[in-house]
């Protein structure tokens, strides 16, 4: 035999509803977020892609580039996106950059 609580003694409709409307706020924020990380990605990269192999400045541009990708990374797995194989192939990012991430 299951026993049920009394619904009265559950959570009232308006906190409910205050809930999902934060839960829906915190969605939007993270897909914004996302799509923020995502536009830095292309740019950055372009950048790099248009450099030619000047030292320094391909340097600077690899940095940046590889910061922009670990962090784009950081923010899919926010959102619960762990396999980073097929954006690696859609952006084109290259292995000089992979090899960069995380490294200050």
């Amino acid at each position: 035999m299951s026993v049920r609580m009394p619904s009265n003694f559950g959570r009232s409709g308006a906190q409910e509803s205050a809930l999902d409307l934060l839960g829906h706020e915190i969605l939007g924020e993270k897909a914004a977020a996302l799509g923020r990380a995502g536009r830095r990605v292309e740019e950055t990269l372009t950048r790099l892609r248009e450099q030619g192999d000047d030292g320094e400045q391909r340097a600077r541009l690899l940095k940046d580039a590889a910061e922009a990708v670990h962090g784009y990374f950081i923010q899919r797995e926010l959102c619960g996106l762990r396999k980073h194989e097929a954006v690696i192939r859609e952006y084109k990012i290259p292995r000089v950059v992979l090899a960069r991430l995380g490294a200050k």
